[in-house]
């Protein structure tokens, strides 16, 4: 099992590397991350994007990018290059660079021409356990507005798959919403009640889940234990699934501008591992991503 992000990155540098094609990389942070990426012998890169802007951004910052250079300015189109290139097997992941997550998610998710399989494609932040040893998921924080109950399920699905690739047989799920107890009055209690109960029957496989719980009571044996709690799941959860995307979306950049952790994220559920972080997110924080990537596929 992977013990923490450290753990991961050395992991990671046992493992084949694979190649990366990144869509509109005519960006200084992403010229930074496929140079220390390379550097680490982690990954190697395929840039798709205005060739002259990647060459000055490179040569005005001393960034070495020993990488080939596919020059498509257009960023639609360097997506759609990018997800070519990833189903022509010349690349075995792909990278969102500068350009908006809608235009890149166009692209991959193409019913015709794209890596969508059928399935819901969902974001997972990953970072280091506040309490034990691992790593902890959380999901979705990027994608999912609203996520009815079969597709919570998937996004329950997809995180697990995840779980499982870094080292975790059966993880622990945790519903998370404002109070760990069912109240008609907050739809997402009862989601995770009904989420639960698919898990018991088999409907949700290679998992423990359980819900709903709150935050505390769901990473901290300490508080399940004041608040009586029995369940496997509560105070260990491997896996946070959030009601939404706000909260999500919150929580994960509560981690990253409050506690001050490095977090990794994936998208999973496409026919490839796509590496798609926030413009605001550091340099070490894509890096981690990419590691990740590297690892899982």
């Amino acid at each position: 099992m992977i013990k923490s992000l450290n753990d991961l990155v050395e992991q990671a540098k046992h493992k084949e590397k694979k190649k990366i094609a990144v869509a509109a990389a005519e960006d200084l942070d992403v010229l930074e991350v496929v140079e220390e990426a390379v550097k680490m012998e982690m990954a190697e890169f395929i840039l798709i994007g205005d060739k002259a802007k990647i060459e000055k951004i490179a040569a005005e910052n001393n960034k070495k990018i020993a990488c080939q250079i596919i020059d498509e300015p257009v960023q639609k189109k360097a997506a759609e290059k990018a997800v070519e290139l990833v189903l022509n097997g010349e690349a075995g992941a792909l990278m969102k660079g500068l350009l908006h997550t809608g235009t890149f998610l166009k692209a991959v998710l193409n019913k015709e021409k794209g890596l969508n399989k059928g399935r819901l494609v969902s974001q997972i932040s990953v970072f280091d356990k506040e309490y034990g040893e691992g790593l902890q998921l959380l999901t979705d924080c990027a994608m999912a507005i609203q996520p009815s109950i079969d597709e919570k399920k998937q996004i329950i699905e997809n995180a697990v798959y995840l779980a499982q690739k870094i080292g975790y047989d059966k993880p622990k799920v945790a519903l998370i919403s404002a109070l760990e107890i069912v109240n008609p009055a907050i739809p997402d209690t009862v989601d995770a009640a009904i989420l639960s109960k698919m898990a018991d029957r088999g409907q949700i496989k290679d998992a423990i889940v359980d819900g709903p719980f709150a935050l505390d009571n769901a990473i901290s044996l300490e508080a399940a234990r004041h608040k009586g709690i029995d369940s496997a799941v509560a105070g260990q959860a491997d896996v946070l699934v959030v009601p939404n995307l706000q909260v999500g979306n919150v929580l994960t950049k509560a981690l990253t501008y409050y506690a001050h952790k490095e977090v990794a994220a994936a998208v999973i559920g496409a026919g490839a591992p796509i590496i798609m972080t926030s413009r605001t997110d550091t340099v070490r924080d894509k890096l981690l991503s990419v590691v990740l990537a590297n690892y899982i596929s």
